[in-house]
């Protein structure tokens, strides 16, 4: 009876969604699950181009970007939803970690399935690079060496009431291309530890699959090493070996205790019952985090498991619990984002006036509409061992096949968290994106790539994500890094200062700054760095040729974007997530052979600077106007030394940007 019934609820809600209809055509997107995550070629010594955005450092919100390491291409950092626990910080010894893949300008000849780590012991300050830690040298005469690794997890352990980073270890758990789980490509896992104090003497382990029990290694999304010095990794168990998917059903959960005699992880692992819709094929993503205790943790994924009803055909995070350090787990908690019973603020993050822009009348109840999640996410615990989930949100398609709605402004980026440790939930809504996927390489795209930090205590959590601003894009291909701070005990979220006002934004980490529309496949640190009452954020990007992402790559550290108690103050927000300080045109004519014009709307008087790029960042013109006074003016570009092409006209009034795209013939 009770099976009966879902069927007739699952089929009436079906006809109810089909019943809606949309205003307008908008971009749908679906995660890919049927296609393997792609391996790099074995050796490459090319060199990517320098791409640089020359700009003027002025202005205290311009941050500072040093190089670090390199790599034979830009796989390290993981992509499609592949992001993973690259950057890491520890307070108690001051040390940034940043492990990747080896190879490029700083090794020449290098192997792409070697690793090494830059690390910095003055809270990322100054950097030692390109520490090799774990070399490659089983090659049994296929395409790639059987122990070549690949999209690398990362961490501290950092002995209990240690504060010199001599006693300290980075440890490190990769995928490897072992075959035993698929034909000349994946199946095994390398896992060990080097020493901070004598980098180059390091820990090498390698285990393999094992069909028969019912594992198949893959490439672990979720990873953490906690407070109580444990690491726990988290794999979605899935059997590639006949070259498809076939997902088990179940999670390949690691856990590794420190083993003083031999100095290094000791594992053992078990699989976590995660049973999905066979329409859904596989979870989108797991993670892994503990709370500052050490004690309390959670495993998560996105996923439907047909536990709820109104969410039939959508992506919704799922998590286990545990209260003892991992000894035990709970039975999986859904959360359940829409409907009747769904969090208020995702059923509210569109405004009235975009909630009927994007329906056609009748419109809709809000908790009449499948809301879903994105394919990638990210987690922490805050100091009252409370989870936060930070994800992509949007409307669900309404064809029922697992896709969302991502056009601006009816796709948000949310934290998602509970206050009674997954009773109830809420969420913080960050920002509105512009853009959504990267579309520079069909073969090697990525979404928001959305991550989530803490400071060490848990009491604040910090939000990043890639977006394109660019005017004219359609895809998320030339990205800054945008990010937000929320204080846990008020949910006070910084707002972006603008010219004096504060606005209900995220801030543009990368904005003039030598990262701008070029911070790809962006990686946050697990915890920020703390001096006295502020907060600084690590992160890092490529620096990559978007023509070829098998070319090396140039990685890069920011090193003091920076939150203030100030910023976690009440101010006077707009709600809406856009700029209006100033206005600036589309050029025209648009294409141009001679001379283009564009017009800029101030609201005040402003220092005004125009600025042309070509695609690889470098600058071709620029005009600079002290003191224009408030109204419309025009300003004209001419063509005559610049070659036939796509071009990006930037214009700064003050300490806003606007840029938009425009075509020479």
């Amino acid at each position: 009876m009770k099976k009966l019934l879902l069927l007739v609820l699952v089929v009436s809600f079906g006809f109810s969604v089909s019943a809606q209809q949309l205003r307008q055509e908008l971009k749908t997107y679906k995660m890919n699950t049927e296609q393997a995550i792609a391996n790099a070629p074995v050796k490459t010594n090319t060199i990517a181009p320098q791409v640089n955005i020359p700009v003027t450092k002025s202005g205290k919100n311009i941050v500072s970007i040093i190089d670090i390491g390199t790599s034979a291409n830009a796989y390290s950092y993981g992509y499609g939803g592949g992001q993973k626990n690259i950057l890491a910080y520890n307070a108690e010894i001051n040390t940034v970690t940043h492990f990747h893949r080896m190879g490029g300008d700083l090794d020449p000849g290098g192997y792409s399935g070697d690793l090494g780590f830059d690390f910095s012991t003055d809270g990322g300050q100054t950097f030692t690079n390109m520490v090799e830690c774990y070399v490659a040298e089983n090659n049994a005469g296929g395409q790639y060496f059987t122990d070549a690794a690949r999209y690398p997890n990362h961490g501290i352990y950092n002995p209990a009431g240690n504060t010199d980073p001599a006693n300290a270890f980075v440890t490190y758990f990769v995928p490897t291309l072992d075959g035993s789980n698929s034909p000349d490509s994946w199946g095994g896992y390398g896992y060990g530890v080097a020493s901070l104090e004598n980098p180059t003497t390091a820990t090498k382990n390698l285990v393999s699959s094992d069909p028969g029990e019912n594992i198949y290694r893959y490439i672990p999304d979720g990873y953490t090493v906690t407070n109580a010095g444990d690491i726990w990794a988290v794999d979605i168990n899935q059997d590639w070996s006949t070259g498809s998917l076939i997902y088990t059903g179940y999670l390949l959960v690691s856990h590794g205790t420190w083993n003083a005699e031999i100095n290094d992880f000791e594992f053992e692992e078990f699989l976590l019952d995660c049973p999905v819709e066979e329409e859904l094929v596989r979870p989108a993503m797991a993670k892994v985090e503990f709370a500052p205790d050490g004690q309390t943790g959670y495993i998560a994924i996105l996923g439907d498991n047909g536990e709820l009803d109104f969410s039939l055909g959508t992506y919704f995070p799922i998590i286990w619990k545990t209260t003892d350090g991992g000894q035990n787990w709970d039975d999986p908690m859904e959360v359940e984002i829409a409907g009747p019973d769904g969090i208020e603020a995702i059923l509210n993050y569109m405004t009235e006036e975009e909630w009927q822009s994007f329906w056609a009348e009748p419109y809709p109840e809000r908790d009449e509409v499948r809301f879903t999640c994105a394919f990638d996410f990210d987690m922490t615990v805050d100091n009252n061992g409370n989870p936060h989930i930070a994800c992509g949100v949007g409307v669900a398609s309404l064809d029922g096949n697992y896709s969302l709605y991502t056009s601006h402004p009816y796709f948000c980026i949310a934290d998602i968290f509970s206050t009674d440790g997954g009773e109830d939930w809420d969420a913080h809504i960050v920002g509105k994106p512009k853009q959504f996927r990267s579309n520079f390489d069909p073969d090697f795209t990525e979404d928001n790539r959305t991550q989530i930090a803490r400071n060490h205590a848990g009491t604040h959590v910090f939000v990043s994500y890639m977006d394109t601003h660019l005017e004219g894009e359609e895809n998320n291909d030339y990205p800054d890094i945008m990010a937000r701070g929320i204080e846990v005990s008020t949910g006070i979220m910084t707002e972006r200062d603008s010219m004096g006002i504060r606005l209900d934004q995220p801030n543009n980490v990368t904005n003039l700054s030598d990262g701008m529309w070029q911070a790809y496949f962006m990686i946050m640190s697990n915890e920020v760095i703390e001096d006295g009452d502020n907060f600084i954020i690590p992160f890092t990007y490529e620096e990559l040729n978007i023509a070829n992402v098998g070319d090396a790559v140039q990685y890069k550290y920011i090193q003091d974007f920076t939150y203030t108690p100030a910023d976690f103050t009440l101010g006077v927000g707009t709600n809406n997530f856009e700029v209006s300080d100033f206005a600036v045109s589309q050029n025209y004519p648009n294409p141009f052979s001679g001379q283009t014009e564009i017009t800029v709307t101030l609201n005040k008087t402003s220092d005004v600077t125009v600025e042309v790029y070509n695609l690889m960042g470098q600058k071709a013109f620029a005009m600079e106007n002290n003191n224009v006074i408030a109204g419309t003016h025009t300003f004209s570009i001419n063509a005559a030394d610049l070659q036939p092409g796509v071009y990006f006209y930037s214009v700064t009034a003050g300490k806003n940007t606007i840029s938009k795209k425009m075509i020479v013939e």
